[in-house]
């Protein structure tokens, strides 16, 4: 069993910057495959960021391309997305999820990721 608890999510202004935070349980932390999913009301889950347990980032989609980033530090257990220049259309529930040790498949695919964090808020306003 893995637990995931996010952090870092609320309310600020377009233009602004947020960091969130997954802190990680498990001895295997270091091998796990990351991603970061956010879900805006109305609409289906969506791939933000990736990152592999060596550290790699993987494609972000071009709606956050150049202003998310993600990044972990394995000795605190820990993963991030640093999200810049926020607009209104990132107001989501944002998730992040391990897929599992040494995985190398689609970071994208939400239904490959074995275990999530509950989510947190992030609204963006204008």
């Amino acid at each position: 069993q893995v637990q995931l608890v996010e952090s870092g999510g609320g309310l600020v202004q377009a233009g602004g910057s947020l960091r969130l935070s997954c802190a990680a349980s498990g001895r295997a932390f270091s091998t796990y495959a990351m991603g970061w999913f956010r879900q805006a009301p109305g609409k289906e889950r969506e791939f933000v960021a990736g990152i592999s347990w060596a550290g790699g980032t993987m494609g972000s989609p071009d709606s956050v391309k150049g202003r998310f980033t993600s990044s972990r530090d394995n000795a605190k257990k820990e993963v991030y997305l640093q999200m810049n220049s926020l607009k209104p259309e990132d107001t989501a529930v944002y998730y992040c999820a391990a897929a599992g040790p040494f995985y190398s498949g689609d970071y994208g695919d939400a239904n490959k990721y074995k275990y999530w964090g509950q989510g947190t808020q992030v609204t963006v306003s204008s």
